[in-house]
């Protein structure tokens, strides 16, 4: 396949998506998956009970996935969009006689996405640092970072490549992370860092 039918597949796919699956839940439902402030809540919590169940290592978690986050955000936002200079498909198609808009179109580039990379950064190295004691954990994150990404999609700032190149980008940023931060955890100085769980 050729980058212009690669490019080609990539809008019939965004337009698919955006139009063909639109239903009221939808419309409802994705913008608030993808608001920022919707999962505040939730990290409040997560970091209150890591630092209450595991103390120090707790705050090293922390500290690793707002690395994490930040390495992420720093890549796709300042090197690789603004390397590539893709257009967002709500600057490229007229609201509403050709695409559905649900959220203010935004300023910047579209490639790659930088909600996916984050959110998959961030699932990646929680599942990596936290499932030695919650072997569970990796599903429902991954589902929550997959679900951000495609209402990046349906909203209409973002086509579907955007998305899936931003959660591969995260998740190289999520291990790269991860596996040392993991080993570290698991090694001797976990005894320093209070960490007898993570044996």
């Amino acid at each position: 396949m050729s980058m212009t039918e690669l490019i080609h597949f990539d809008e019939h796919l965004f337009h698919l998506i955006n139009q063909g699956l639109q239903n009221a839940f939808f419309d409802w439902m994705m913008p608030w998956l993808r608001n920022k402030l919707t999962w505040v809540p939730l990290y409040l919590f997560l970091g209150a009970f890591l630092v209450i169940n595991f103390r120090r290592t707790g705050l090293f978690i922390i500290l690793l996935a707002g690395l994490t986050v930040g390495v992420s955000d720093f890549s796709n936002s300042q090197l690789l969009k603004k390397g590539i200079k893709r257009v967002r498909p709500c600057h490229i198609y007229k609201a509403p006689e050709e695409m559905n808009l649900l959220v203010p179109c935004g300023g910047g580039y579209s490639f790659p996405s930088s909600h996916a990379a984050n959110h998959f950064a961030l699932a990646t190295v929680l599942t990596l640092l936290l499932s030695p004691v919650f072997r569970w954990i990796g599903w429902p994150l991954f589902l929550w970072a997959f679900a951000v990404a495609f209402a990046q999609v349906y909203v209409g700032v973002h086509y579907p490549l955007d998305v899936l190149c931003g959660a591969l980008v995260g998740v190289a940023i999520g291990l790269s992370i991860g596996i040392p931060g993991r080993k570290y955890i698991r090694t001797g100085l976990a005894r320093i860092l209070d960490q007898q769980n993570f044996k």
